[in-house]
């Protein structure tokens, strides 16, 4: 398991994008040399846990819940298939890490990671697709194509702060004990709301806006 590139976003026009001037930071690209990596503060202050990578909208993105976002080459490779052979490129899904080896929606709320020697990264979440993840791809349809897919990625905390390059390993060191995966909370999320309050297993570790949807289902049926 290893992580295949570091991809950073500079911001860039999107004509769907709710951040300032119409840009966004989802063109991320792979770069070379050591890239820190730390909590970048709460959503609506913070943006992009690293250094140089660019949020633009910050009331939809960034903070210390999705201070990175990590997706697999092996499911850029599916994708690829599944679009007659258009290429993806590592950053293609606007994620930070594109790794090898590695489940990533298949990876536990509260599963932590180290990558490299000093970053410890936790999963909060799964990602759920956006007008601005559309326009980026230019696909038709594209939303509800990785909705009913649900191959998601997944959303980390930063637990100790590090730097990373490309060819870093990456370590699983803490597996949580129950079985709620990013590729499950998206489906609760999303398409299988009945779910919802499976992922209370999950604690705190959960994405809080995705607790708060679970607590609050559970509590209008009772």
């Amino acid at each position: 398991m290893k992580l295949l590139t570091v991809n950073i976003g500079r911001p860039r026009p999107n004509a769907q994008t709710e951040g300032p001037g119409g840009l966004s930071g989802i063109d991320k690209r792979p770069v070379e040399g050591p890239v820190e990596v730390r909590d970048p503060g709460p959503k609506g202050v913070g943006g992009s846990g690293l250094a140089g990578d660019a949020v633009c909208d910050l009331r939809h993105h960034g903070g210390s819940d999705q201070a990175v976002y990590a997706f697999a080459r092996e499911d850029l490779d599916a994708w690829e298939r599944e679009l007659g052979g258009r290429k993806l490129a590592d950053g293609a899904f606007g994620e930070n890490f594109t790794t090898l080896g590695l489940d990533v929606s298949g990876a536990l709320i509260g599963e932590r990671w180290r990558v490299g020697a000093d970053l410890v990264l936790e999963v909060t979440s799964g990602r759920i697709p956006c007008r601005t993840f559309a326009e980026h791809l230019g696909e038709k349809g594209w939303v509800r194509r990785f909705t009913q897919e649900g191959v998601t990625g997944a959303y980390l905390r930063v637990i100790e702060p590090g730097a990373v390059r490309a060819g870093d390993p990456v370590e699983i060191v803490h597996r949580p004990d129950h079985e709620i995966t990013a590729a499950l909370q998206f489906r609760a999320s999303t398409t299988e709301r009945t779910l919802l309050p499976s992922l209370l297993a999950a604690g705190e570790a959960l994405h809080p806006e995705a607790l708060r949807k679970a607590r609050e289902y559970v509590a209008r049926q009772g």
